[in-house]
């Protein structure tokens, strides 16, 4: 796996950047202890910038986890405000539910178990921020799904836009280079195939930053 950022430069933006809670700071710890591929501090703290920069009311996450993002989040939101957690598997979603209630955040929460692209097609828009964080294979089909339910002015967001442990990044920037390599895996695929998606799409601009394992953030223009 490619290394993005160095380790110093990690601890620096860590440093200069907001301080997570002791919520956090716990979720963060059982992230290292169970080898969880959470989106860590640096994210974490960017995607509450947006959710603050957007006057967010309402968030949906594709791929939820144990809370983490979504922790990060719920602060930015109004107390009338709506975060909807997708999650498959129980057990994380319930550790997902704990958290958000130890952070004072269960109000805001809907907790929904099971396939994230099922679940947004019972909600109405608008959603103000989304998260892509799921299957990489299923991200393009992730934001078709709530193409139509984010309005101007709102943020989609794509983690592991750059790396990730199956993503073959030299493959990556072949094709976003131009090229076509060959036995090209479907992880690495599924993150070629949405960022052409969402670069080619004229109602949002699109950019990578070199943020956690990559993060594409596009913002809808119109």
């Amino acid at each position: 796996m490619v290394e993005i950022l160095s380790d110093e430069i990690t601890r620096f933006l860590r440093a200069a950047g907001p301080a997570p809670d002791d919520h956090l700071r716990e979720m963060d710890d059982y992230a290292e202890q169970e080898g969880f591929p959470h989106v860590g501090p640096e994210v974490g703290a960017f995607l509450r910038f947006v959710a603050r920069m957007s006057d967010a009311e309402r968030i949906f996450e594709f791929g939820s986890g144990y809370g983490y993002s979504a922790y990060w989040m719920a602060e930015a939101l109004p107390a009338d405000g709506e975060l909807v957690l997708t999650e498959v598997d129980d057990d994380e979603l319930e550790l997902a539910r704990e958290y958000m209630t130890a952070g004072g955040y269960d109000d805001l929460a809907r907790y929904e178990l099971g396939d994230a692209l099922a679940t947004i097609e019972r909600y109405d828009g608008p959603f103000d921020v989304v998260l892509i964080d799921h299957q990489k294979h299923r991200y393009a089909d992730a934001f078709e799904a709530v193409h139509p339910k984010v309005p101007v002015g709102g943020v989609v967001v794509a983690d592991n836009a750059i790396t990730a442990g199956p993503i073959e990044f030299e493959k990556l920037l072949e094709i976003a280079d131009g090229g076509t390599p060959d036995d090209v895996n479907t992880h690495t695929q599924g993150i070629a195939d949405y960022l052409e998606r969402v670069g080619t799409d004229p109602a949002f601009e699109t950019i990578v930053l070199p943020l956690g394992e990559g993060i594409a953030v596009s913002y809808r223009v119109e």
